[in-house]
């Protein structure tokens, strides 16, 4: 078995791809015809997104992400988390927690999407 995709659910598709690619410089992989769902080019696993609307046509419940509460976070590896910080910032993301390295030796921080969800920017592990 092999791990596919990740779906994150979120209130706006289009908008989301939008802040990724900003935020993140990750580029949309595709969005289907009428933006209730699309995916990320992020190597050989894709981030994707579904509309909150779609789900509710599936009779299923969607919950807003929370930051402060988080069950789940996406990690994006750069060698320069500094750098990644102030783009994901400059794009509307939401400071959580300030550059820092861990006793690991792994460069870290946190921010929130435009959705809620958190993300760690992270220099990659040896």
């Amino acid at each position: 078995m092999q791990f596919g995709y990740t779906i994150l659910y979120v209130p706006d598709v289009p908008a989301t791809l939008k802040f990724y690619d900003a935020a993140f410089g990750l580029k949309t992989r595709f969005l289907a015809e009428g933006g209730d769902f699309g995916e990320l080019d992020t190597g050989s696993t894709a981030l994707a997104f579904c509309s909150h609307s779609l789900l509710q046509q599936m009779g299923k419940t969607p919950q807003v992400a929370d930051p402060d509460k988080a069950s789940s976070e996406i990690a994006l590896c750069t060698p320069d988390v500094a750098a990644a910080l102030a783009r994901a910032l400059a794009a509307g993301a939401t400071l959580k927690h300030p550059v820092e390295t861990m006793s690991w030796g792994q460069t870290i921080a946190y921010v929130a999407d435009i959705n809620g969800f958190l993300v760690e920017l992270c220099t990659p592990m040896g």
